[in-house]
């Protein structure tokens, strides 16, 4: 079963439509969601937790239409990104109330929102109010509640936003070990590439509303260009020189040489490391970061629509 299916998605404000026609079919697992600003990233998640109704097109969470937002949200835990915090209220007080409200009892939400505090890292500052709290305090405290229902689903949207450095580790490490977590599923949206790059296993990119590309992260990775990366023992300017002289495209680094890939470069790589004496130690496709490869798709879609 896929964690989410869209069909024809679309949302319309007035004259922006934020999500449009958008048919996804999403596996279960960490998945992260990534895109510009306005790419429709929010607007998605939303849909999803039937916070929005679709202008038009269809979509289902863990097998629930959208359509029955109830039923769809009581298999979610949701960390919004702006802060939707009571500040009047203790930190377990909040967390227990919102176990209260998504369906249970007064003892177990009490029981499950110390549990979830304990493992977010609040400890006496639980019974402080809300409004006493820290940004990173108040962050961890969104986690606990979307966590303390124990969800089959948690959406995750922009939750290191506001921390500093140490703040962001401490999140992202709990944000790992959810996903970790046998049975659990999480949907990452962030704009800190390299958050999704530690989390996720499989990712989505959005422009415009429609989705640019998705699949296995380390498949896209290794898939994102089409340039040989060329480790040697030898000269490498004049290893790079030959292969321009054969008629390849090729650039020296401080420690490599890249090399367009087409038919024959393979051989010419081994035909010059004879000739030069050379020893070729490594070969093979660049690796980018995702956020290079998401550069390069924006990049080349906005290309394509000018």
């Amino acid at each position: 079963m896929a964690l989410v299916q869209t069909a024809g998605l679309t949302k319309v404000f007035g004259d922006v439509r934020a999500v449009d026609d958008l048919s996804v079919s999403i596996p279960e697992g960490a998945i992260g969601l990534v895109g510009p600003n306005g790419a429709g990233k929010t607007t998605f998640l939303r849909l999803l937790l039937s916070l929005l109704r679709p202008t038009a097109g269809t979509a289902s969470v863990l097998g629930r239409d959208i359509g029955d937002g109830l039923a769809v949200r009581e298999r979610i835990g949701y960390m919004p990104e702006h802060d939707c915090l009571i500040p009047d209220m203790t930190g377990v007080g909040l967390v227990s109330y919102m176990g209260r409200i998504s369906g249970l009892d007064r003892d177990s939400a009490m029981s499950r929102a110390h549990d979830v505090l304990q493992f977010v890292g609040v400890e006496e500052e639980r019974y402080r109010k809300v409004a006493e709290y820290s940004t990173g305090m108040k962050q961890k405290v969104k986690l606990a509640q979307a966590m303390v229902h124990d969800p089959q689903l948690y959406i995750f949207d922009e939750p290191t936003t506001g921390l500093d450095p140490r703040g962001r580790t401490e999140m992202l490490d709990l944000v790992g070990k959810i996903a970790k977590s046998p049975g659990r599923n999480l949907l990452l949206s962030s704009h800190l590439l390299p958050d999704v790059e530690t989390i996720c296993k499989y990712v989505i990119i959005l422009d415009g509303g429609h989705q640019i590309a998705a699949g296995d992260l380390d498949r896209l990775l290794a898939g994102a260009s089409d340039r040989l990366r060329i480790d040697i023992r030898g000269d490498r300017e004049g290893f790079a020189r030959r292969l321009k002289e054969a008629g390849f495209d090729a650039d020296v680094s401080a420690t490599a040489i890249y090399v367009s890939r087409r038919d024959g470069v393979e051989t010419a790589v081994f035909d010059t490391a004879k000739v030069l004496g050379a020893e070729v130690r490594y070969m093979g496709k660049v690796v980018r970061s995702l956020e290079e490869m998401f550069l390069e798709l924006v990049e080349r879609k906005a290309k394509g629509d000018a």
